[in-house]
């Protein structure tokens, strides 16, 4: 039985800064968006009153977060 050992052919290309930052931003706008659906209300509220809370209240429930 003969062993083959694969070698890279290559090495890896860094990603440019330029090609991440699109992603970095989606991802940021993906997790305050999770914030304001999951967590905006109560002890850990940002904006004072029930305001974001009422407005993504169907959200909440769509999307599984227990709110009352």
């Amino acid at each position: 039985m003969s062993e083959t050992v694969l070698t890279p052919t290559s090495e890896p290309v860094p990603i440019p800064i330029r090609e991440l930052f699109p992603w970095l931003i989606f991802a940021a706008v993906l997790l305050l968006a999770i914030y304001f659906v999951g967590v905006e209300e109560g002890a850990t509220s940002i904006i004072p009153g029930m305001y974001v809370h009422e407005y993504v209240h169907d959200g909440r429930h769509l999307l599984g977060f227990p709110c009352h």
